[in-house]
């Protein structure tokens, strides 16, 4: 239930009725509306939803210098009975929080992450067709908007969510490489954090992979160079020796929302699970022993992506990803609970 107003200026034209839903690429079209409220004086003040429109913001604020910027990322879906939810939305709440107190950025309060989702999501559930394969991704971040040159941490933030349609994030198995050259974040870093200078760092040598025919690459730890950690918008799971491997949470690594659901689903289905480091080492090994290894991403965008291809040391090694693969199933028992095919437990669909 609403309970803080939330004032609505509605948008006099619906972009949803002439948008292609079989042909789009993600992230290029906003839907009609979103979300903004500011940080003034020590609390969040004038929550709303406005039509979408370009921001107007001071060359000097600080978001564009010293890096206060901080965003979530999670999506809403139609269920087969017509029911829209939002998946998971308190677990994203309280990251977003970690990501903001990590960054010295103010948190925002459940009641009103709450309010704004649901209130913004209803209002564009056109957006989100009754075909399997589309969901609404939804984008809440807050910069840091106070006007001033010099270091220090700001006093006035924006806070918005923006929302977009999206289909297969990878719409076929990646090819990535084991990168132990550059670092994308350290321990004691802000690696845990969704803050834009992780993305940044993580920029050059992902366009280094790409130039070498890879989608990705699979960062190792920064010290030493021989655990693998996470590869660009994923968390990194293998299945070998009947068991659900993957790296174990660290402050370099996301928590992700979908890797926390995946190791649950896989515990009900009675799938032995182990969170520990993983050496690019033992990943060889078993790469090379012949075993049956499947090794996949995770993560909101990404929901599960096979990697056909993985390259340790310039060596190509190609990981299990035939249809019979565990990974599969439980990203079918995911898209279960999210499409109301399968009881909802854990009550992680939020409905609007």
């Amino acid at each position: 239930m609403n309970t803080i107003k939330i004032e609505t200026t509605k948008n006099k034209e619906n972009g949803w009725e002439r948008f292609n839903f079989k042909s789009f690429q993600f992230g290029e079209t906003p839907t009609d509306h979103f979300f903004l409220a500011e940080f003034k004086n020590g609390k969040w003040v004038n929550p709303r939803i406005e039509p979408f429109h370009s921001l107007t913001i001071s060359p000097f604020a600080l978001c564009f210098h010293y890096g206060q910027t901080v965003f979530e990322g999670m999506k809403a879906f139609r269920q087969d009975d017509g029911k829209v939810h939002i998946f998971r939305p308190k677990k994203h709440h309280k990251r977003f929080n970690r990501s903001l107190e990590r960054m010295c950025m103010p948190g925002i309060e459940e009641e009103l992450f709450l309010n704004a989702l649901e209130k913004l999501v209803q209002l564009e559930q056109h957006w989100i067709p009754k075909e399997e394969g589309v969901s609404l991704y939804i984008r809440p971040f807050i910069i840091a908007t106070e006007p001033r040159l010099g270091v220090k941490i700001a006093d006035e933030y924006l806070f918005c969510i923006t929302c977009t349609p999206m289909g297969l994030y990878y719409p076929k198995p990646v090819r990535v490489k084991v990168e132990t050259d550059y670092v994308r974040a350290a321990e004691g870093g802000a690696g845990y954090a969704k803050c834009g200078g992780n993305y940044g760092a993580a920029l050059f040598a992902t366009k280094k992979a790409n130039e070498q025919g890879f989608d990705q690459v699979i960062w190792t730890d920064a010290k030493t160079h021989e655990f693998i950690e996470e590869s660009g918008t994923m968390n990194l799971m293998l299945f070998m020796d009947n068991k659900l491997v993957t790296p174990k949470l660290s402050s370099s690594i996301l928590d992700g929302v979908t890797r926390s659901s995946i190791l649950q689903i896989a515990k009900d289905l009675g799938i032995q699970v182990e969170e520990r480091p993983v050496s690019w080492k033992e990943l060889k090994e078993q790469l090379e022993s012949g075993n049956r290894v499947e090794l996949f991403g995770v993560g909101t965008a990404a929901v599960i992506s096979p990697i056909s291809c993985v390259q340790i040391q310039e060596v190509d090694y190609f990981p299990y990803i035939e249809n019979d693969a565990v990974m599969y199933r439980l990203k079918k028992e995911l898209d279960n609970i999210r499409r109301g095919r399968t009881t909802d437990k854990y009550h992680w669909n939020h409905f609007i």
